[in-house]
């Protein structure tokens, strides 16, 4: 998905999956290095973007709940696929496939 921030779906997508590398740098690249290398700054820092990013997440899934419609069991989905490892990725795709029906 190329990013695009001409509507607010677009948006809550492509923050999904700026926040969504965010948590994997978090997990594959600072937290070894806290816990392997004993280096704590590159959590400190990583934890901080990321965790804005999240709040920004948050903020424009209740944005798309509201002006979409989207079921309350659609914005559950979405935020536990937040919490997953690659799940704002499978999260993009499943969105990007109902856009086309």
């Amino acid at each position: 998905m190329a990013l695009s921030f001409s509507t607010t779906l677009d948006r809550f997508r492509s923050i999904a999956i700026i926040e969504g590398i965010s948590f994997l740098l978090l997990l594959i690249i600072a937290m070894p290095m806290k816990y392997m290398m004993g280096i704590p700054e590159p959590v400190k820092y990583m934890g901080w973007a990321h965790g804005v990013l999240f709040v920004l997440f948050m903020a424009l899934l209740l944005q798309v709940w509201i002006q979409y419609k989207w079921s309350f069991w659609k914005v559950a989905l979405a935020f536990i696929a937040s919490l997953i490892p690659f799940g704002t990725f499978w999260l993009d795709k499943k969105i990007a496939h109902e856009e086309v029906r």
